[in-house]
């Protein structure tokens, strides 16, 4: 399997995982759900729903996009550790952009820069 086929299965295998930690939670009517455009590699977990069935959410809570051959880490409103799970899976840290830090501090994070 070549580079990019493998880190489009780690990413996707690494969202669904954390959807997974969410359901079956009888809080709320908000469904986390997976938004994968294989065709052109971005992948998403977005929340949509009603909160005390009044007040509507919606929203991306993970943006993740494989360009050029890197993981570009765009969003991140969690306090899960994606950067780390892709690290553990195999993906060097020369392949990960920070695409939420600004381009003049991505120099200073140990990933790539784009």
């Amino acid at each position: 399997m070549d580079k990019i086929t493998t880190y489009r299965q780690y990413v996707q295998d690494i969202l669904k995982k954390y959807q997974a930690l969410g359901d079956g939670s009888p809080v709320s009517e908000v469904e986390t759900q997976l938004v994968f455009d294989k065709e052109h590699d971005h992948y998403q977990l977005v929340n949509i729903g009603w909160r005390q069935g009044k007040y509507r959410t919606y929203g991306c809570i993970v943006h993740v996009d494989i360009r050029d051959g890197k993981v570009w880490m765009q969003h991140d409103s969690t306090d899960y550790d994606f950067v780390g799970k892709f690290l553990e899976k195999g993906i060097p840290s020369e392949d990960i952009v920070l695409g939420f830090q600004s381009p003049s501090k991505r120099p200073y994070t140990g990933f790539a820069v784009g």
